[in-house]
C-alpha cells in the first residue's frame, strides 16, 4: 500500500489519506464525477475502508468541507475584539474560500442546493457559532449593535455566503478587491 504524505511530508492516517484523495479527485473531476473506486484508488486503500468511515461520497465531501473550512479559519485568525477586525477577519476568510478549488467546485456542483436552500451543514452550523461567540465579544466591546448574536451570526453568514457562490457571476462588475470593500461596507453596516 502506497503511503501518502501531507506538504511537510508526514505520512498521514487513513482517514486523512482517504480525504486527502477526495480532495485531489474533487478538484480535478468535480464533485459530481467522483467515485468511491476512484478516492480508494488514489488514498491506495479498499473501498471497504472507505465505507467504514464514510457512507458514501457525500458524506466525504462534507467531512471535506468541514475540514477546509476550520483549515482557512486557522489562516484567518481573530485580530481584535472590535468589530472592525471582525469584519476584515470575515472579509479574509471570504477571500480565501472564494480562491479555494475544492470549495468552489463544491458550489458549482449538484450538491449546492443542499447546503444553500435545503439545510444547514456541519461547516455552516460551526461558522455560526464561532461567529456568534466573536459577536458577543464585539458586543461587549460596544462596536456591535445589541441584538442576538446566532441570529446576527446566521445573517452575516448568509450575506458572506452569497459573496462567495455569486463572486463568478458578479466578477465583470466587482473584480476581487472592489467585492471584498462592498462585502465590508454591508457587515460594518449591518452590524454597526
Amino acid at each position: 500500500m502506497p503511503s501518502i504524505c501531507n506538504a511537510n511530508n508526514v505520512e498521514l492516517g487513513t482517514a486523512d489519506r482517504i480525504l486527502t484523495a477526495a480532495s485531489s479527485c474533487v478538484v480535478d473531476f468535480g464533485v459530481d464525477r467522483v467515485t468511491l473506486a476512484e478516492i480508494a484508488r488514489r488514498a491506495g486503500v479498499s473501498r471497504p475502508t472507505v465505507y467504514r468511515r464514510w457512507p458514501d461520497t457525500r458524506s466525504i465531501v462534507a467531512a471535506l468541507l468541514t475540514r477546509r473550512i476550520t483549515d482557512v479559519l486557522r489562516e484567518a485568525p481573530p485580530l481584535g475584539p472590535d468589530r472592525e477586525s471582525l469584519v476584515r477577519q470575515i472579509v479574509t476568510v471570504a477571500d480565501l474560500l472564494r480562491r479555494d478549488k475544492l470549495v468552489m467546485s463544491v458550489l458549482h456542483s449538484e450538491l449546492a442546493p443542499i447546503y444553500i436552500t435545503e439545510r444547514l451543514g456541519t461547516s455552516q452550523h460551526m461558522l455560526i457559532d464561532a461567529l456568534a461567540d466573536r459577536l458577543r465579544a464585539a458586543q461587549r466591546h460596544g462596536s456591535v449593535r445589541a441584538g442576538d448574536p446566532t441570529q446576527l451570526a446566521t445573517m452575516v453568514l448568509l450575506i458572506t455566503q452569497s459573496t462567495i457562490q455569486s463572486e463568478r457571476i458578479v466578477r465583470p462588475i466587482l473584480d476581487a478587491e472592489s467585492l471584498d470593500a462592498e462585502l465590508t461596507h454591508a457587515l460594518n453596516g449591518y452590524l454597526a
